[in-house]
């Protein structure tokens, strides 16, 4: 009896066709030597122009829409939907012509730090807050540092499944990364609480060292783990940190640490002070970051005050300007050294009636953006507020301010 129902097999097979036909196509290859050309800091033809939809993908393509019933199968296409909506959208989105398996890892506890830190109060807008287990200075040495292992059978029974689902329609190739990253801040705010976690740093400065001390360990056997299978695969192949191939192909065809790019970020850090930044946090990332090939760093956070801390971290090839960073003193500390990826609000964007003032914004932003590298990253879009076609909108015009001022 077939595993797969047989009309799911031929709806993911028809949308994998598709799908392999644009990752194919030389509109898509050229998208590609755009993107590798500004993170290399080579001169693009024009600054690539990308948006990420978060929960709003529950407004563009709603789970009704999808026509498999198989849950597998409907992860699938849901997968292979989202794909062909953005080439819809028409900004520099990028994709492989083929389906990533990930490596099945094993954890030596239940929960990675050793406590559970639940999502509680979901509600049907998105919103949730977490448990924090950490309750008490006590609470502190519940923190445990936990050990990965490879599981060689889990993971080659998932390659088995998708291969039998996607036949010869959409190639299936095995990914390997990290389990854990060098997100120290996140991992103990999801632990302590943000309130607790600032007043820790200011009354209680020692716990906040040993819980990070235990963090980095943590995150370096995870990373040495992954390195040692000698199945890492390079990263350097989607939006925002599509490149050349990072120090080069491996002579001997193994993928390690120093090919790969990786992505993170201070945004529990936002209300500390540098110094303090540079004491609990930085000097925690920057031993894991020394091993990556290319770093980008920064998310959603105001780093207009620790610029010069963040370009003096190893490995930087991306410095991430969010909408809150002040964008002229960016371009003045990093010159044509970094990457800029020059963030978008999406409030601005998602809002209004019509991007007419926000167009202007963008205008003068790109003016200013001139003989850097940069791109352009429009993320976290919670919601299109009743404009459907609002990315589309904001994709042109991205694409012809970036075309007039390259």
């Amino acid at each position: 009896m077939p595993e797969f129902p047989s009309k799911d097999v031929s709806i993911v097979s028809d949308l994998a066709r598709q799908v392999i036909e644009l990752a194919s196509s030389d509109e898509y290859e050229r998208r590609r030597q755009r993107w590798r050309d500004v993170n290399e800091r080579r001169t693009p033809d024009r600054a690539p122009v990308w948006c990420r939809i978060a929960l709003a993908w529950r407004e563009v393509l709603p789970q009704d829409s999808l026509q498999c019933t198989d849950p597998t199968c409907r992860g699938v296409e849901y997968s292979l939907r989202q794909k062909l909506y953005k080439h819809e959208v028409g900004d520099d989105e990028i994709f492989e012509p083929w389906w990533g398996v990930g490596v099945a890892w094993d954890c030596d506890t239940p929960h990675t730090w050793g406590l559970a830190a639940p999502q509680v109060d979901s509600t049907d807008r998105g919103g949730f807050r977490y448990e924090h287990p950490i309750k008490t200075e006590a609470d502190y040495e519940r923190i445990t540092v936990p050990t990965f292992s490879y599981n060689p059978e889990k993971t080659e029974r998932a390659l088995s499944r998708m291969s039998d689902l996607l036949g010869d329609a959409l190639p299936v190739r095995l990914t390997c990364q990290p389990p854990l990253a060098a997100m120290q801040a996140y991992y103990l705010e999801h632990l302590r609480g943000m309130e607790a976690l600032v007043n820790d740093l200011a009354f209680r400065p020692e716990l906040v060292h040993r819980a990070m001390a235990k963090l980095t360990e943590g995150i370096l056997r995870a990373t040495r783990a992954a390195e040692e299978t000698g199945l890492l695969t390079a990263n350097h192949h989607e939006p925002m940190s599509c490149s050349d191939p990072v120090n080069g192909q491996p002579a001997d065809g193994r993928v390690r640490l120093h090919n790969l790019w990786t992505s993170v970020n201070s945004q529990e850090f936002q209300v500390i002070s540098p110094a303090m930044q540079e004491e609990f946090l930085l000097s925690y990332q920057r031993p894991v970051l020394q091993q990556y090939g290319a770093v980008q760093y920064g998310c959603c956070e105001d780093l207009t005050q620790k610029i010069e801390l963040i370009r003096r971290l190893p490995n930087l090839r991306v410095f991430v300007c969010s909408a809150w960073t002040d964008l002229d003193k960016v371009i003045e500390r990093c010159g044509s050294s970094h990457t800029i990826m020059w963030r978008q609000a999406a409030a601005a964007v998602t809002l209004p009636d019509d991007l007419s003032a926000y167009q202007q914004h963008l205008n003068e932003g790109l003016r200013k953006l001139q003989g850097c590298h940069y791109q352009v990253v429009l993320r976290e879009l919670e919601t299109l507020k009743g404009h459907p076609d609002r990315l589309k909108e904001w994709a042109r015009l991205g694409i012809e301010l970036a075309e007039r001022h390259a």
